[in-house]
């Protein structure tokens, strides 16, 4: 078995400790370790993901709709009627290939 001391602790928070430990018939030591493992048994919540905190801290605020900008067709490539591309815009070949 371990071995735990506690250093400074408030005298009113020993004191209630005291105290409950004498309304359970405990002694304070066992009174200390029921609390411990009573607090270590709990599983701790599941914690939402980034994007759900985000939404949850700012539900209150209502819902913002912004219209969406209606967009352009996408323009057909440039052609280059079989040009040679230059040397310089050539794409580098991978090593070993």
């Amino acid at each position: 078995m371990a071995t735990l001391t506690i250093r400074d602790l408030d005298e009113v928070l020993k004191q209630r400790l005291r105290i409950r430990a004498a309304h359970r018939n405990r002694s304070m030591e066992e009174e200390a370790r029921q609390i411990l493992r009573a607090a270590l048994i709990e599983s701790p919540a599941p914690t939402a993901d980034l994007a759900r905190r985000i939404r949850a801290r700012f539900a209150g605020l209502g819902d913002v709709n912004l219209p969406l900008e209606a967009r352009e067709p996408v323009r057909p490539p440039p052609d280059f009627g079989g040009a040679a591309i230059p040397t310089a815009m050539r794409r580098a070949k991978p090593a070993g290939k």
